[in-house]
């Protein structure tokens, strides 16, 4: 018997006191769906909050370069904040398309 069989084995001969058979039937475990945990929900409500912070700072340095393009007689700066506003206001709305949309599947889910 090779030792890697050996070491797989410690540490149910170490909970049962008897040596393992390897002809022993596996136990039958439910299926456990990998959404069902509170860490996916946490991580889905960090990434959700994320987002939105995300959208509001990028609205919000946007607002600020479009003030010093136009404060500074910079074009290029002031038309670059318009698009820049105009992505993070989509971003918003993706967002907020996306956090109900995922909520309802992962409470169909559970």
């Amino acid at each position: 018997m090779p030792i890697h069989h050996l070491i797989l084995q410690l540490p149910f001969v170490m909970a049962a006191g008897v040596p393992a058979s390897p002809n022993a039937p596996v136990p039958d475990v439910a299926p456990l769906s990998p959404v069902s945990g509170n860490g996916v929900s946490l991580i889905l409500s960090y990434a959700k909050w994320g987002a939105l912070i995300a959208c509001g700072l990028s609205a919000l340095i946007s607002g600020g370069e479009m003030a010093v393009g136009q404060l500074s007689s910079r074009p290029d700066h002031a038309d670059r904040g318009k698009r820049a506003l105009l992505w993070s206001l989509g971003g918003v709305v993706v967002t907020a398309i996306a956090i109900p949309t995922l909520d309802t599947v992962f409470a169909a889910v559970h």
